[in-house]
């Protein structure tokens, strides 16, 4: 299983410094690179084991360019060169071309080999398969972190924004704090230090509570909050359990589900609720007890604090709400862990994305 301790929506790759000692060379590598870019777009889209015109129009540019750019540079030796660089850059492409026509057939038996229980998961939710397509399966993710309110995020596929779509993972769970929690990031713009978007978070505390929020560069905007066990009898919130949790978002309905149960649904448009109290902790019969009241004071303890954070929370939410846009189409979607203090492990299996075809 991958682990991370601190991983971004879409971390920016290291930029390599590039050699300048002669222009017409450099245009020359930057439209290679460029077309054979453009090579791997049009194979993915390419369908049956024919040579695709399009690639072999590719190749021929490839070769053109390389050749005028040596010759730009003078000399017959140069430019000789360069006809044998370019032939050779040309039998390359084509060589990749009928590589990846034969493994074509094997690419769309293993997509539709991962699709399957996707397909077979989609009608819990109401979701009918051919209304859309598989956005990606994730491997196996764990998300850690140590400290006093952090968050991390973690995905393999940051290239895949979602508008409407359907994400579902199994969350494993292993928290010092019943408030720190697990949950997906979505409809964000990508931005690390003040997200916009919408978050989705489900933590131990009070028996498990699952709460929606709206972030607009950074501040709360919105909130909703919802206690799975009134309607998924089966949801579990001791460390070391698994819950399956699963979003819905279709315009600006946005559905939760946990092991399978609808447990509420949000209209984004709709103004911050009072987030309703969590049953308070109930004293030891043997008050003399005292590992079993330390216990209970300990409970009690995090129960006041959360009233008090909740109610802060939804203040907030709701003054932000009136003065800032808080409803998001499209974005980034992220798995991520987010700490209240102490150690906080959130491990992700069979997650996956898929997308919902616009009507």
């Amino acid at each position: 299983m991958k682990s991370i301790g601190v991983s971004h929506p879409h971390p920016e790759k290291e930029a390599k410094p590039v050699n300048r000692t002669s222009s017409a060379k450099f245009v020359s590598i930057l439209m290679i690179v460029i077309l054979l870019a453009g090579l791997a777009a049009c194979s993915a889209m390419g369908g049956g084991g024919k040579p695709d015109p399009t690639l072999t129009a590719l190749s021929a540019a490839v070769a053109g360019t390389a050749t005028a750019a040596k010759q730009n540079e003078g000399g017959v030796n140069s430019l000789a060169t360069a006809q044998a660089e370019a032939t050779a850059k040309s039998a390359s492409i084509q060589v990749t071309q009928t590589a990846r026509a034969a493994n074509l057939g094997e690419s769309r038996s293993l997509e539709a080999t991962q699709s399957a229980p996707i397909v077979a998961e989609l009608p819990q939710y109401g979701l009918d398969p051919k209304g859309g397509h598989m956005g990606w399966v994730h491997d196996p993710l764990s998300l850690e972190i140590t400290g006093y309110q952090e968050m991390t995020y973690g995905n393999d596929h940051p290239e895949v924004t979602a508008a409407d779509f359907a994400f579902a993972t199994d969350i494993t769970w292993d928290t010092q704090y019943g408030s720190s929690g697990c949950g997906v990031l979505f409809r964000s713009n990508g931005d690390q230090k003040k997200p916009s978007g919408y978050m989705i978070l489900a933590s131990r505390f009070a028996n498990g509570h699952v709460i929606f929020t709206a972030l607009v560069e950074g501040d709360i905007a919105n909130i909703h909050d919802f206690y799975p066990k009134s309607e998924d009898k089966s949801f579990q919130w001791q460390n070391g359990t698994t819950n399956r949790l699963a979003i819905i978002a279709r315009g600006n309905l946005i559905e939760i589900y946990t092991n399978g149960t609808k447990i509420g649904e949000v209209d984004t448009t709709k103004p911050p609720q009072q987030l309703p109290s969590p049953s308070k902790p109930i004293p030891p019969l043997d008050t003399s007890n005292v590992p079993a009241m330390n216990a209970y004071k300990d409970q009690l303890k995090e129960y006041e604090n959360i009233i008090a954070q909740n109610k802060s929370m939804v203040q907030t939410a709701l003054k932000n709400y009136m003065t800032r846009e808080a409803v998001f189409t499209d974005g980034f979607l992220s798995m991520i862990a987010a700490s209240e203090s102490g150690r906080t492990v959130c491990k992700y299996e069979k997650a996956w994305l898929w997308l919902i075809d616009s009507q």
